[in-house]
């Protein structure tokens, strides 16, 4: 009687013990990672040729020792470009963070007033809009100019501030409104029936569940102003320039230290190289993200 268990213990273990099956080996499948591979380590050139420049002295840079290893790490290069592009350091990111919170908003509110509040004319709107996006900067550039100009602006970070939220409204006005198209109509509609309007049910239904989009936006627009240049070298005084002029101005001259700029330019990616480790994980889910799930 106690046998017949015993059996079919023994008979379960026995399959659950069952080695898992491989997938097949595929010869293409190696040839395709091989590819990546090669492919990364192409891109990744310009990075090593940075980084080894950076710590050379400026005596032991010339062609025939460019892809050599730097016998020692001199870092008196980092301490000298800090020096020449630190204060336009702190102009960049004053207006990065402020150009992008603010183009992020006002595109956050476009999108859900176009996505959750129909009213004539706005796919129309929307479709001029989104044709702010391929306007080039050099063609706006001397009307752009005039216009700052009268406003009182030019010269200040504040041009730049205005330049790069009017440019940034459409990219985000369009994230935003594809990323409320997934919003349940139906939460709109309770909330005005339970009394509320425009700018509460943003306040209270939308905005707290549009961290994904919020996301997405901030690493786009962060990096869009932070490496922009065109708009620095026109609209902007020595005081007030960001980080990207700067950089153009270390390599000025006859002569150049060419530790020094590529030391410069490492210093200047550091921001949005932060921007991408702590939100990157977070780009692609935000670009895919829905709002509410049942």
């Amino acid at each position: 009687m106690t046998t017949t268990p015993v059996s079919l213990g023994k008979t379960a273990q026995s399959q659950t013990a069952l080695p898992p099956v491989r997938p097949p080996f595929k010869v293409g499948r190696v040839f395709m990672y091989l590819g990546l591979l090669v492919a990364t380590l192409f891109f990744l050139l310009p990075i090593y040729l940075l980084v080894v420049t950076a710590f050379k002295t400026p005596d032991a840079i010339n062609l025939a020792s460019t892809w050599h290893l730097p016998k020692g790490l001199n870092w008196a290069s980092f301490s000298d470009a800090w020096g020449k592009i630190g204060g336009n350091m702190g102009n960049s990111v004053f207006l990065a963070v402020t150009a992008t919170l603010l183009s992020s908003v006002i595109g956050s509110v476009n999108g859900y007033a176009l996505s959750k509040w129909k009213f004539r004319g706005a796919n129309t709107l929307f479709a001029f809009m989104l044709f702010g996006m391929f306007i080039p900067y050099q063609s706006v550039l001397i009307p752009l100019f005039q216009f700052v100009k009268s406003l009182g602006l030019y010269g200040s970070i504040w041009a730049l501030v205005l330049a790069h939220v009017v440019y940034g409204i459409p990219i985000t006005t369009l994230i935003f409104r594809n990323f409320y198209a997934d919003v349940p109509d139906a939460l709109i509609e309770a909330a005005t029936i339970d009394g509320a309007g425009f700018w509460s049910i943003y306040g209270k239904v939308i905005f707290p569940i549009s961290i994904p989009g919020f996301v997405v936006v901030i690493i786009w627009q962060f990096t869009q102003v932070w490496n922009e240049f065109l708009f620095a070298a026109t609209l902007t005084s020595t005081s007030s320039q960001p980080v990207t002029y700067a950089l153009s101005q270390l390599a000025g001259g006859q002569a150049v230290s060419w530790n020094l700029p590529m030391a410069g330019a490492i210093l200047a990616a550091i921001p949005t190289l932060l921007i991408y480790i702590v939100l990157g994980r977070y780009f692609v889910r935000g670009l895919l993200a829905g709002s509410v799930k049942g």
